[in-house]
């Protein structure tokens, strides 16, 4: 059985049996997981591999794993990471520090996950932040100019890769200079056609290449005034496969976020009509998930072409001495200059 054009979250630690029933019957493309989802590193392995049996293939499994604020896996199981902020700062002093900083840190991030059975990661951000801006951004960007963002993402992008995990672009066209958090309501940028193509997406554009990305719920009034990106069959098709470029697997962002209006399958409806290859669903609630799953068709024509390219992208890890490159990555972070070598 084809799957279908969503990706599902679950409710707790373990696969419920009404749980495995949905999946089994469904066919989600993925699976994303939370901190609901964890507690050990034992637990969480057994939980993708539960989700990966009853679905009957070897699905990716996605998380946000970013550092900072926005990081899943943490202590005592699983490092602390910075926040996107910190690449820039050490970029600022020496751009080859701060590139060779971020690859690190895709790497090891990928090696975290990979150990897990996860194999996508929410990451990198190309979100370019302005004054005024909802902190729901702040300092997960990687700077506030568009070259140095793209430049930065790309290196965290190369080495989750590198770590055998698939990173996610994200939010496409940008969230930075959105002056509300989309997960509680819905941001509107009025700013003019000219200057986001020079800011916001110009931080996008060298990034277009990658296997995966996430929109935006956010309305660009010059552009959709109505619609956000999600659902913007102009903003989709003039701006993220025009503008930007980007030909990879277009996720929603969570569709069950308050920035969305109307019932959770009419989200879905218009995400998809608007030119989403798939729908994202991440608080693991059966009925929505249901609601998703019933208006979610299966993969076919260029969305089923994007997402076997991009899955076809998962391979094994290239060797990597963890232990010794987390040390370097860690005296990086705290101020020295040591680069990767043969890490």
């Amino acid at each position: 059985m084809a799957a279908r054009a969503f990706i599902t979250g679950l409710a707790g630690l373990e696969l419920a049996a009404n749980e495995r029933a949905f999946v089994r019957e469904a066919q989600p493309w993925g699976l994303i997981v939370f901190k609901r989802n964890i507690s050990s590193p034992s637990q969480l392995t057994e939980l993708v591999r539960s989700f990966r049996d009853a679905v009957g293939s070897e699905a990716p499994v996605l998380i946000d794993q970013e550092g900072g604020r926005v990081q899943r896996l943490g202590p005592p199981h699983w490092p602390v990471y910075p926040p996107g902020a910190r690449y820039s700062e050490l970029y600022d002093r020496e751009p080859s520090m701060g590139l060779a900083a971020a690859t690190l840190a895709g790497h090891l991030i990928a090696a975290d996950l990979i150990a897990l059975g996860i194999d996508v990661d929410c990451l990198p951000i190309a979100d370019v932040p302005v004054v005024g801006g909802d902190p729901v951004i702040g300092d997960r960007a990687y700077g506030t100019e568009p070259g140095k963002v793209a430049a930065i993402a790309g290196a965290v992008a190369k080495g989750l890769l590198a770590g055998g995990v698939l990173p996610v672009l994200k939010h496409l066209p940008g969230h930075g200079r959105a002056t509300a958090d989309s997960h509680h309501r819905l941001p509107v940028v009025d700013t003019d056609r000219t200057t986001l193509e020079r800011t916001d997406f110009a931080a996008f554009k060298p990034l277009a290449d990658l296997p995966l990305g996430m929109t935006a719920h956010v309305v660009f009034s010059a552009i959709d005034a109505v619609a956000p990106a999600t659902t913007s069959v102009t903003m989709v098709e003039q701006v993220i496969r025009g503008f930007i470029g980007f030909q990879g697997l277009l996720m929603s962002d969570d569709v069950s976020m308050n920035a969305l209006s109307g019932t959770i399958a009419e989200r879905s409806r218009s995400a998809l009509a608007a030119g989403c290859d798939v729908v994202l669903h991440c608080n693991g609630k059966l009925d929505e998930m249901a609601a998703v799953a019933g208006c979610c068709p299966e993969l076919s024509g260029d969305a089923a072409r994007r997402a076997d390219a991009a899955l076809a992208l998962r391979s094994g890890p290239e060797q990597f001495d963890v232990e010794a490159a987390r040390n370097i990555f860690n005296r990086m972070i705290a101020g020295g200059t040591q680069h990767v070598g043969n890490a």
